[in-house]
C-alpha cells in the first residue's frame, strides 16, 4: 500500500473538474464501488444521479437444451463453402444463431430538489481520483452550499453529505426516488425511503432489487415524509446514505426461486449505516481504494510545467487539446489514472465482470444492451488489470467465466456438435450466455463466431504471468483453457485445398466483411486469420501452463502436433497480413476491427524480433486501416503501434483517443461526432463504451515497459514528448513491480521480484542481465 503524501509527492493532484453542472450523461461524474454506482449531475436546482447496480439485467438463466441438433447445419455450410459458394454459406449460416443477449438495466434515479431561491454563483463540481469523492459547491442567495458523494465498497453504500458552509439552516429540498423500470416507493417518516422492484420482464422470472434511503439531518433540520417524497427544511447539514440489493444469486440460480434474499440484504446494509459516523464512513472508503489506486503513479513532462492545467476545467482542457495539438501532459496523465480509477469503481462485484457501460447507464435499454461483447471488448476491459497493478479487479472476470464454460459445453454440443471442452461467442450477459446470437435473422459477421471463451483465456494466461499464482493456474486457469483448447481441437478441420493443414470453417473475422475478386461482399469464409490467431494463442498458451504444471503428457503432445499444422500467416498484395484466407480486400479498408493482428497485441506470436516479416505486415495494415475509427478501436491501435516501437505512431493514436466528443444529445453548433472522448473522460464509440477508457489506459503502459518472464523494456515506445518523466507501480510478468524514471535520455528502473530471478533489462540498443533476490529493490542505470 502506498501512502496517500506519497501518491501527492510522486504525481499532481488528479481532478476531474468543471465550472457549471452536467446536462448530459456524458458530462456526469461516475462513482462506484463496484457494484453500486452514480452518475452524478450536480445541478444547484435539481441535482440528478442516475443509480445502478451491476447486478441488475432482464432475464434468467439460460436452456442448456437450447437449440439443441442445430449442429445438424454445419456440414451444409462447410459443403458450400468448400464449393466457394459463399453466399450459400452466408444464408445458412442464420441456421445456426441463437437469442440474442439480455439487457443491463438502470436501477433508479435519484433528485435533491433544492427549495431556496436565488442565483447560482462560483459553481464548481470535482471529482478527485486521488480519494474517489466526488464533490460540487456554490453559492446561491446569500448560502455558500458544499456536496459531497462517494461510493463505499467496505461498507455497501453510497453516502452524500450536503452542507450550508455559512450560517445556520439553509437547506430545504425534496428526496425524490424513482426508477426507469416497475417499481413502488414508499416514504416513511423516519428519514426512510424504499422502493421495490424488477427488471422488465415477467415478475416471476426477473432479477428483483431492494432500495433504501436514510436521510439525517443536524438537530435544526426536519424531515417530513409524504408518499415517495422527503422533504428537508431548515437544516445546516444533510446526510444521506443509499444502499440496494438484488435478488441475482449466480448466472445459473434463478432469480426468483433460487434468489437471494435482497430484501433482507438491503436492511442489514441499511442498518449498518447507525454502526458508524459519516466521517468514519468516508475514511475506510478512502483507506479501501487507495490501498488499490495508490499503487501506481505517473508524472509526465515536470510538475511545473503541468501544474498550470489544473487551472482550466477538464472539459476546457480537453478541447483545447484536440484543438490545439495535444499539448497537455497534465492530461495525458488524468486520462491514464482515470482508467484505473473506473477499472477498481466498476469490477468488484464476485462473478460479474464490468460489462460494456462499465456499471453506468442511463438508458432502459442500453446501447447493445449493455452487454459483454466478447470479440474485443470485455477482453480490452481487463488490459490494464495486470499491468497497471490492479489484479484484484480482474477477479469478477474469472466467476464468470466458469460459468461460461458450463453454458459453453452445452453450446458446443447443441450448435457444434462438439462433445468435449466449451466455447463461448460474440455476446454474453450476466446469465453467462455462451451461444451464437442472431436470432436467426442478423448478419454472421457479428452472430456465427464461436471464439469469444478462447480468446478470453488470453486473460487468464496473463493473470498467472503477472502474479505467478500456482493455484490459480491449477485450479482456475488450466482447467478453463484446457477445455477452450478440447473444443479449439476439434473444431479445426484438415483444409481439403491443402491436406494436412489445419483450418476452422465456417469462419469470420469479427464484425468485418469482404469482397471476392468475383465482386461477391460477404463474411462468412474458412480459414480466417483472427480464427487462427486466437487458437495459435490459446493452444501455445495451455501447452505452457501444461508443462509448469505437469500436465497430461499426450494432451501437450496433440497441442504442439495441432501447432505445427494451422494455416499460417499470409502476406496481401499490398504487404499487408492477410484477414481472410485468400487475398481477398475488406470491404470497408479503415474498418474499426483489427482481429488478425490479435497475435501483435494482445497476443505474443508477432514479434520484431522473431518474426520480422510478418511485424512489417501488420505496420502495414495498420498503415493502411489508418488513424480515424472509434474509441476503443483507437485504445488497441495504441497497444499495437507500442507493440511495433512505433512511439510516434502509438502517441499520434494516444492523442487521436483524446479526441473532444460532444454529449450524444448535444445539439448545439459546435457538436462534434466521433470516436474519442466526452467531456467527462468517458471513452466515446460513440455511444459511450468504457472500454476505450482500458484500452488507453493499458496503451500508456505498453508505451513504457514490455516483456517477458525474462526480459524487460524500457521505454520501448517512449515519444519525444514525453522526454522526462516517472512512473512507480507497473507490473511486468514474472511477479515484477517497476518504478521508472527518464530524462535527458537515461533511464533507472528500480526492479523488485516476488521471487528470485534473472532478467536481461533493455533500453534501446543498450542490455544488461540482472540477478534479482526476492522482495529486494535492485536499481538499473542506462
Amino acid at each position: 500500500m502506498v501512502a496517500a503524501h506519497a501518491v501527492a509527492q510522486s504525481q499532481l493532484p488528479m481532478h476531474l473538474w468543471y465550472n457549471r453542472p452536467a446536462e448530459y450523461f456524458e458530462e456526469s461524474l461516475p462513482i462506484g464501488n463496484g457494484k453500486l454506482g452514480a452518475s452524478i449531475y450536480g445541478s444547484p436546482d435539481d441535482n440528478i444521479l442516475y443509480l445502478n447496480d451491476i447486478t441488475l439485467w432482464t432475464g434468467k438463466p439460460v436452456d442448456p437444451k437450447l437449440d439443441e441438433g442445430a449442429s445438424r447445419w454445419i456440414p451444409d455450410i462447410r459443403k458450400a463453402l468448400f464449393e466457394e459458394d459463399y453466399a450459400l454459406a452466408d444464408s445458412l449460416q442464420l441456421h445456426v444463431q441463437g437469442p440474442n443477449s439480455q439487457f443491463y438495466q438502470p436501477l433508479g434515479t435519484l433528485h435533491i430538489i433544492d427549495h431556496n431561491e436565488g442565483d447560482t454563483r462560483y459553481y464548481r463540481r470535482q471529482l478527485s481520483l486521488d480519494s474517489a469523492i466526488c464533490t460540487d459547491s456554490y453559492q446561491k442567495g446569500d448560502r455558500y452550499f458544499s456536496r459531497e458523494y462517494f461510493a463505499s465498497a467496505p461498507d455497501k453504500l453510497i453516502a452524500m453529505r450536503i452542507r450550508n458552509r455559512n450560517g445556520e439552516g439553509g437547506i430545504n429540498c425534496s428526496i425524490v426516488l424513482t426508477s426507469q423500470i416497475p417499481h413502488s416507493v414508499k416514504a416513511m417518516g423516519n428519514g426512510q425511503m424504499v422502493m421495490t422492484g424488477h427488471a422488465i420482464g415477467d415478475p416471476r422470472e426477473s432479477i428483483h432489487f431492494c432500495s433504501m434511503l436514510l436521510a439525517t439531518t443536524d438537530r435544526r433540520g426536519r424531515i417530513t415524509s409524504k408518499d415517495s417524497t422527503l422533504t428537508v427544511q431548515g437544516a445546516t447539514e444533510l446526510t444521506i446514505y443509499f444502499v440496494n440489493e438484488t435478488s441475482f444469486n449466480g448466472s445459473l440460480k434463478h432469480p426468483v426461486s433460487e434468489g437471494a434474499p435482497y430484501i433482507e440484504n438491503a436492511e442489514d446494509d441499511l442498518w449498518h449505516t447507525t454502526n458508524a459516523t459519516y466521517e468514519q464512513f468516508r475514511q475506510k472508503h478512502i483507506e479501501d481504494y487507495r490501498k488499490y489506486y495508490g499503487r501506481t503513479t505517473l508524472l509526465l513532462g515536470d510538475r511545473k510545467s503541468s501544474a498550470a492545467d489544473l487551472l482550466v476545467p477538464t472539459d476546457s482542457l480537453l478541447k483545447r487539446y484536440t484543438d490545439h495539438g495535444g499539448d497537455s501532459r497534465y492530461l495525458e496523465t488524468l486520462y491514464f489514472q482515470y482508467g484505473r480509477y473506473l477499472l477498481i469503481s466498476c469490477s468488484r462485484t464476485p462473478n460479474v465482470p464490468a460489462n460494456l457501460q462499465g456499471l453506468w447507464t442511463r438508458h432502459v435499454y442500453s446501447p447493445w444492451r449493455g452487454n459483454y461483447t466478447v470479440n474485443i471488448n470485455l477482453e480490452e476491459n481487463y488490459w490494464p488489470g495486470e499491468v497497471a497493478n490492479l489484479s484484484e479487479m480482474t477477479l469478477p472476470l474469472w466467476g464468470f467465466m466458469q460459468s461460461l464454460a458450463e453454458n459453453g459445453h452445452h453450446v458446443a454440443h447443441n450448435y457444434y456438435g462438439i462433445e468435449r471442452g466449451w466455447c463461448s461467442s460474440h455476446n454474453s450477459d450476466i446469465w453467462a450466455m455462451a451461444n451464437p446470437v442472431g436470432e436467426k435473422r442478423e448478419s454472421p459477421e457479428w452472430s456465427n463466431w464461436n471464439l469469444g471463451g478462447a480468446w478470453l483465456t488470453q486473460n487468464l494466461w496473463e493473470h498467472y504471468r503477472y502474479t505467478q499464482d500456482n493455484d490459480f493456474l491449477v485450479n482456475t486457469a488450466y482447467p478453463l483453457m484446457r477445455g477452450a483448447a478440447e473444443f479449439c481441437l476439434d473444431w479445426l478441420i484438415e483444409n481439403p485445398k491443402h491436406p494436412g493443414e489445419l483450418i476452422t470453417a465456417p469462419s469470420t473475422s469479427p464484425e468485418n466483411e469482404y469482397k471476392t475478386p468475383e465482386g461477391y461482399h460477404g463474411t462468412t469464409c474458412y480459414g480466417g486469420t483472427a480464427d487462427l490467431a486466437i487458437i495459435r494463442e490459446l493452444l501455445q498458451n495451455t501447452l505452457d501452463a501444461s508443462q509448469i504444471i505437469g500436465g497430461n503428457k499426450s494432451f501437450a503432445k496433440k497441442l504442439k502436433k495441432t501447432l505445427a499444422k494451422l494455416h499460417p500467416y499470409t502476406i496481401g498484395h499490398e504487404g499487408d497480413i492477410n484477414e481472410w484466407y485468400f487475398d481477398w480486400d475488406d470491404w470497408d479498408i479503415h474498418h474499426r476491427h483489427q482481429s488478425h493482428l490479435i497475435g501483435l497485441y494482445p497476443g505474443h506470436q508477432i514479434t520484431l524480433d522473431r518474426t520480422p516479416e510478418i511485424a512489417a505486415a501488420a505496420r502495414k495494415s495498420l498503415e493502411i486501416k489508418g488513424d480515424k475509427t472509434t474509441g476503443w478501436s483507437t485504445g488497441w491501435r495504441i497497444n499495437l503501434w507500442a507493440r511495433l516501437h512505433d512511439a510516434e505512431m502509438a502517441y499520434h493514436i494516444y492523442q487521436k483517443l483524446l479526441t473532444y466528443v460532444s454529449p450524444d444529445d448535444y445539439k448545439g453548433s459546435d457538436r462534434r461526432r466521433s470516436g474519442g472522448t466526452y467531456p467527462n473522460l468517458m471513452d466515446a464509440h460513440p455511444p459511450f463504451q468504457i472500454d476505450g477508457n482500458f484500452g488507453g489506459t493499458a496503451g500508456i503502459c505498453e508505451m513504457l515497459l514490455q516483456g517477458t518472464e525474462k526480459e524487460l523494456t524500457l521505454l520501448p515506445a517512449l515519444p519525444q514528448v514525453w522526454s522526462e518523466g516517472k512512473v512507480t507501480g507497473l507490473r511486468a510478468r514474472g511477479g515484477l513491480t517497476v518504478d521508472l524514471s527518464w530524462k535527458n535520455g537515461n533511464v533507472e528502473a528500480s526492479l523488485t521480484s516476488m521471487k528470485k530471478c534473472k532478467v536481461k533489462v533493455m533500453f534501446g540498443n543498450l542490455e544488461k542481465t540482472v540477478t534479482l533476490p526476492a522482495n529486494q529493490v535492485t536499481k538499473v542505470n542506462f
